[in-house]
């Protein structure tokens, strides 16, 4: 538990906070990265608003710019509990005052302080899967696997840094998959080890895994407490 609490010494609440109030010198570029790590989740929402691929990424762009400029940062409620519900309440409030927004240019006034790749991010939701997901639904589903794909990204960085790359891209799919009818026998094969050694190196990285991600959930809430009912929460949303 003392370990956990460490962790909530850099939040994101914590630096959202910071941000708000300016007391931190490095809070500006902190909060920018969160917003890259968001900027998608925020673009799939406001496309399932039935918002055109051009306008979705103008007012991604534009929300972002916004949150930057501390606007949504100095009245921030901290009982508001979780980032990502702070985040999609003020998306929904920017959008609900968008005429307003509208007499600032696009995307940031002529400045860039949030890299979107608009072509990718379209192509990325041409994927989506077509269904009766609700706006919110959809942001909450990207939230997750947002967070799990910086949770392997940097797992991945990691093992290739060790000169284990190879060792990953072979395990990687026993993060989410049981092993198939041939056990480890095929992973084996193309690592040129053991069935067994293999089974081990699963079960490392599974740990490694399930660390990496409680990290990276704790530092989306206020409140030590509130981890174990986000892990629960972030999986509901696959």
């Amino acid at each position: 538990m003392r370990n956990r609490h460490e962790r909530f010494e850099t939040t994101e609440w914590s630096l959202v906070l910071a941000a708000g109030g300016r007391t931190s010198p490095r809070a500006e570029e902190a909060l920018a990265d969160l917003c890259q790590r968001y900027w998608y989740p925020i673009y799939a929402y406001i496309r399932r608003q039935g918002r055109s691929a051009d306008e979705a990424a103008d007012l991604t762009q534009a929300f972002f710019t916004r949150l930057l400029e501390k606007e949504y940062l100095r009245q921030v409620d901290r009982e508001r509990g979780r980032f990502r519900a702070f985040l999609l309440a003020s998306c929904r409030h920017f959008l609900s005052n968008e005429r307003d927004h509208r007499r600032a240019q696009k995307r940031g006034g002529g400045r860039t302080l949030l890299s979107i790749d608009a072509a990718s991010a379209e192509d990325r939701f041409r994927l989506e899967p077509r269904d009766d997901r609700t706006p919110e639904t959809e942001f909450m589903r990207r939230w997750a696997l947002t967070v799990i794909d910086d949770v392997l990204a940097s797992i991945r960085r990691d093992l290739e840094a060790e000169g284990k790359g190879r060792t990953f891209e072979c395990l990687k799919p026993f993060l989410v998959e049981p092993a198939g009818p041939e056990g480890y026998e095929p992973a084996a094969r193309a690592l040129g080890s053991t069935a067994g050694a293999v089974r081990v190196a699963v079960h490392r990285l599974r740990r490694r895994f399930r660390e990496r991600l409680l990290d990276e959930v704790a530092r989306t809430v206020d409140d030590p407490a509130a981890v174990d009912d986000e892990l629960k929460a972030l999986f509901a949303c696959l």
